[in-house]
């Protein structure tokens, strides 16, 4: 029986997610074994024409020629997943949404003219259906691996919806909010990460994006309460996910002076 072709695609991004399916170490092989690697090129130049049976599209779109090719990608796939926080909600780059692109090329690029992009970052789902979207600022490989197994097996994901704090709870971590006053999104943000930023006594940055129905509201509270000024709120709200619906809503209120303190 031939195998399902698999194609990684890559937009404007960093390539930490791409680079955590090459870090999937002992798994890497037989997944090789189990799928036709039709396009790939951060582990290879060898290309295979589409239709594929699953694209990974890691990445932003940010320019004419990444409209037109995610739609080309979403045209030769069946299944398109958006693997990371660029692909999924415009990553940090999207930051450039909130200020002047012009300023920023003349003071980035010797030539600006010579660039072309648009006025913003988008994520995939603005352009084209998205089957599957996979959180993460890189995305976790344990996730990765149950997104590629399900393919095989035919079943959905179990991709978890909770929040970050019970991941803490299960953890044994002790919530750096309540012990040192210490603002943490970990109450709004999807779990997934192991609660890797609490462990090590750091608040939780928010890159794995929304928990279902977070309560931004008291989250902006408690961050304005533990002393984040309104800009920082509107700042980490926006870092990660600034084109989420609900990240934005508490980008909106945090950056209000009016905000409980």
């Amino acid at each position: 029986m031939a195998r399902p072709k698999l194609a990684v695609w890559k937009f404007a991004s960093c390539d930490g997610c791409q680079l955590t399916l090459l870090d999937c170490e002992d798994e890497l092989l037989p997944l090789a074994g189990r799928f036709e690697i039709a396009h790939f090129l951060e582990a290879s130049s060898a290309q295979v024409a589409g239709p594929y049976d699953v694209s990974l599209v890691e990445g932003s779109v940010t320019t004419e020629d990444d409209v037109a090719r995610i739609h080309d990608i979403r045209d030769r796939s069946r299944m398109l997943v958006t693997i990371g926080a660029c692909a999924n909600a415009g990553g940090i780059q999207a930051l450039r949404n909130f200020a002047d692109v012009e300023e920023f090329r003349a003071l980035v690029y010797a030539r600006p003219e010579y660039i072309s992009t648009l006025a913003r970052s988008t994520p995939i789902a603005a352009h084209v259906p998205v089957d599957l979207e996979l959180p993460g600022c890189p995305i976790d490989r344990r996730q990765l691996l149950d997104v590629l197994t399900s393919v095989l097996t035919a079943r959905r994901p179990a991709l978890p919806v909770h929040s970050v704090c019970q991941e803490c709870k299960v953890r044994g971590t002790t919530c750096v909010t309540v012990a040192n006053g210490t603002p943490c999104l970990g109450p709004v943000t999807r779990a997934g990460c192991g609660a890797l930023c609490p462990a090590y006594g750091r608040g939780c940055y928010g890159c794995f994006g929304p928990m279902a129905q977070p309560n931004t509201d008291a989250m902006v509270a408690s961050l304005r309460a533990n002393g984040m000024p309104a800009d920082g709120v509107a700042r980490v709200f926006r870092t990660f996910h600034a084109a989420r619906p609900e990240f934005r809503a508490g980008a909106e209120k945090g950056n209000d002076d009016d905000a409980p303190a």
